[in-house]
Formats: C-alpha cells, structure tokens, sequence
C-alpha cells in the first residue's frame, strides 16, 4: 500500500506541473523541419518559446506554434513576434487555431475572435495589404492608436469579417493632424528663405518711408 502510495504521488508530482506548464499562455513550443529562425539563430526542430521572441520562416519552410488552446501555423518568408495573447505579424501569413481569443496585431491593425469560441482565421501581410479571412467563426479587424479617431472614416471603421467571408485592408494607418504639428508646420514656412528675404524688404520700405515722412516734417517746403 505504502509503495502505491508512493507511485501516485510520484506519478502527480510530474503531471501537475507539466499541466500548470501547459496552460501558461506566456509560453508556447515552436516546431519546425529546418528553414526556421528563432532570434537571429537557426532553430532546433522543438524549442520553447517566450513573449518577445523573434521567428522568422525562410521560403519554401514554416513553422509551427503550439500553446495552451492555440495552434498557429507560421507560413514561410514570415517574420512574426510571439507575445502570449498576441502575434505581432511584420510580413508574411498566419493560421491561427484558438480558443482563447489569441489576436494578431500588424502594424496599427489588430485582428482577433468575436467570440470565446474556437475560432480559425487567416492573416496575411503582403505588399502593405493585409488581408484577413475567417475559417471558422467570425473575427473583427480593430484599428488602435491614433486611427481610432478618424473611425467615421469608411477606410478607419471596426469590420466584422463573417465565417467564410475575407476582408482587406491596407496596414498602413493615416492620422489627422495635431496641434503641434501645424505649429511646427508654420515654423517650416517662417524659416523659409523667400519669406524672409519679403520680410526684410517691407522692412525696408516701411523704414525708409518712415524717414522721407520725417525729414518732410523737420524741413517744410512751404515757410
């Protein structure tokens, strides 16, 4: 009894922490057949992976990502960063498998489930277009930061791409201009050599007239 006791403790002294492991969505394990770099160095076939980490796939070879309620596939010439919840994608394609509401963010455009469902979507980065398509259920392309401003703008608004449906955007986001910038703006203009060069002018016209007025009043032509 004594020895069964033992080998059950034992048995929960491993699985327990393994399984606390596997559900830490700060950390996944990446898998590849070779073609795959992780932080600038060739990647072995399984390693651990942790937020910040730098993946980049070379032609003709991907990548797998595998964490706690999420299975992402890293299609090649893809350059991505893993943080968690969160893929940064900077070019390339992404398949994403989640359960746990896992977004992608490319530039000021995140892309992430509607619904704590299972949920399977496509994102791809090319050439400035990114292009969303959901597999399985729908998921909803958000812009953040400054662009969030301009949302009445069609080009700016919140789009809910539907199961079977795909959607494109383009990554990179305009803002309106801010104070400062206009100031800064108007100092350009002020600092130009031609409008400085009209500025001494009038200076200088408004000077000498000053003194003909002068010398006419000092020095009457009429006793």
């Amino acid at each position: 009894m004594g020895k069964w006791r033992n080998l059950v403790c034992g048995v929960m002294a491993v699985v327990l922490p393994m399984s606390l492991t596997a559900q830490d969505s700060t950390r996944a394990m990446l898998h590849s057949d070779g073609g795959v770099w992780l932080n600038g160095s060739p990647a072995p076939n399984s390693s651990a992976i942790f937020p910040n980490d730098l993946i980049q796939t070379q032609q003709a070879n991907s990548a797998k990502i595998d964490a706690y309620g999420t299975a992402v596939t890293v299609q090649p010439e893809t350059v991505v960063q893993f943080g968690g919840d969160e893929l940064i994608l900077d070019h390339g394609g992404l398949q994403v498998d989640t359960s746990r509401g896992v977004r992608v963010r490319v530039n000021c455009i995140s892309v992430s489930p509607l619904a704590q469902a299972w949920t399977r979507y496509d994102v791809t980065d090319v050439d400035g277009r990114v292009t969303v398509a959901a597999r399985e259920n729908s998921v909803l392309i958000h812009y953040e930061g400054a662009a969030t401003r301009q949302s009445k703008q069609a080009a700016f608004a919140d789009v809910t791409v539907h199961q079977g449906e795909q959607a494109t955007r383009d990554e990179r986001c305009g803002t309106a201009a801010r104070p400062a910038d206009v100031v800064n703006a108007k100092v350009a203009i002020l600092n130009n050599v031609w409008v400085k060069g009209a500025g001494l002018a009038a200076m200088g016209i408004l000077t000498c007239w000053a003194l003909c007025r002068g010398d006419d009043a000092l020095s009457p032509t009429k006793p």
